[in-house]
């Protein structure tokens, strides 16, 4: 997911497990020229929402392990990445980041979703983690969107 690549790219250039946010934005903006100051700022929001950063006084810290990641050489994230994306979004793409099918996982969420008698979001969250995928960070996200509070 070019998301994910793009919040851990700062942290394997730079070799830290923690960045200031300036320090953040400066990587993606001046470093690689990605984006510019104000969209790389806005990739932190997107990103933080989606559980992938967390944001305290000292600064940013991923929530997954940057090394982990693969930066493919020539790497330039589009700028989707500068989008939220809903519940249902994040978990197709984690799916589909551990090897499922796109087109049989929404396939067997809309199943899934008929058979329960649930919102597609809710659907995704149960196929996912009855195929062990850890959805924590996005079942809260789809409980707001359900709920009408985000």
């Amino acid at each position: 997911m070019s998301l994910r690549v793009a919040v851990a790219a700062p942290f394997r250039q730079r070799g830290k497990d923690e960045l200031a946010e300036n320090e953040f934005v400066v990587a993606l903006s001046l470093d690689r020229d990605w984006f510019s100051p104000d969209q790389a700022k806005r990739l932190v929001d997107v990103a933080t929402g989606e559980g992938l950063l967390e944001r305290d006084d000292a600064g940013l810290r991923p929530t997954f392990d940057p090394g982990a990641v693969t930066v493919p050489e020539g790497f330039v994230p589009d700028e989707d990445v500068l989008r939220s994306r809903s519940a249902f979004e994040q978990v197709l793409d984690d799916l589909v980041a551990d090897g499922h099918e796109k087109h049989e996982a929404v396939g067997a969420i809309n199943q899934l979703q008929d058979d329960l008698a649930v919102s597609i979001e809710a659907a995704a969250v149960v196929y996912a983690r009855r195929n062990g995928l850890d959805v924590s960070a996005v079942r809260e996200k789809a409980v707001a969107e359900l709920t009408g509070e985000e």
